[in-house]
């Protein structure tokens, strides 16, 4: 098996980042997590990250940010993320009715290039909602069609894929030689199904409602203990070429976050990873 670089996306654990982060990345160190991806700096310089990083031995290789902060002041948000050693930089989250426009598509363009001569690159990090359709085409593949490689790669969220209703090593591989890093994460659905989530037409030519995600008794898990095929899907990585597995869990219900974050990282160990 390819040796991956396993990271934690630090949104899991903000709680315990706020209160005190030097703690928190030690923490994650002491699980085995070779990197983290920020999203937010608990009013912290870049600076004295970097030196939190380097001290406890852990790498940042991206960061969570909207393209936004980029538009509004390029050269202070690039450097920000240069100061931290981030290769990578990922649209964590846009508003559905904002993304499927050419002022979104145009933004990122322009920023995508930008990060490109600074050494960074671009990703896109989707959620569930970007598997709607726009024209005959999923969201998510439209943006990735109208923005070229070069300055848009994914940052496939695998939970989303799959609760969307389809299969997250296959949608991985759609995007082979455009994944640098792939999105762990795991959850539990009572009434999953398999199918698509959204509102699909019956055979009377009717919209059915789908069902929220509370109706479908939907909860998140640490890695390797929800429904995910966890080894499909890094099997899917290795083969598209991505060099970064990311573990997230958005919420942790039945136990502390950093406990979660402990038992990913024990699964990932106990595949070889």
């Amino acid at each position: 098996m390819k040796k991956f670089k396993i990271g934690l996306q630090l949104y899991s654990v903000r709680d315990d980042m706020k209160q005190d982060m030097r703690k928190t990345l030690q923490e994650v160190k002491d699980m085995g997590y070779d990197c983290v991806e920020f999203a937010g700096y608990f009013d912290k310089s870049a600076e004295e990250i970097k030196t939190m990083l380097d001290e406890i031995g852990l790498e940042c290789v991206s960061v969570h940010q909207t393209h936004g902060v980029y538009v509004e002041d390029f050269e202070y948000n690039a450097k920000f993320i240069k100061t931290l050693g981030a290769k990578y930089s990922a649209i964590p989250w846009m508003n559905k009715d904002e993304i499927v426009t050419e002022k979104f598509i145009s933004e990122v363009k322009e920023v995508g290039e930008k990060l490109s001569k600074e050494g960074i690159t671009l990703l896109y990090h989707n959620h569930d909602f970007e598997f709607a359709k726009t024209g005959d085409q999923f969201i998510l593949d439209w943006i990735y069609a109208s923005v070229d490689a070069s300055i848009l790669q994914t940052e496939v969220d695998t939970c989303w894929v799959r609760y969307a209703g389809y299969d997250p090593a296959d949608y991985i591989r759609k995007y082979n030689g455009r994944s640098p890093i792939v999105h762990l994460k795991d959850f539990v659905c009572d009434n999953f199904a398999g199918g698509p989530v959204y509102a699909l037409i019956d055979e009377n030519g009717v919209e059915n409602k789908p069902k929220s995600r509370e109706e479908n008794g939907f909860k998140f898990r640490p890695v390797g203990h929800g429904i995910q095929d966890v080894k499909s899907i890094v099997k899917a990585a290795e083969e598209v070429g991505a060099d970064i597995l990311i573990v997230e869990q958005d919420q942790s219900p039945d136990r502390p976050a950093l406990e979660s974050a402990k038992m990913s990282r024990e699964y990932l160990k106990s595949i070889g990873l």
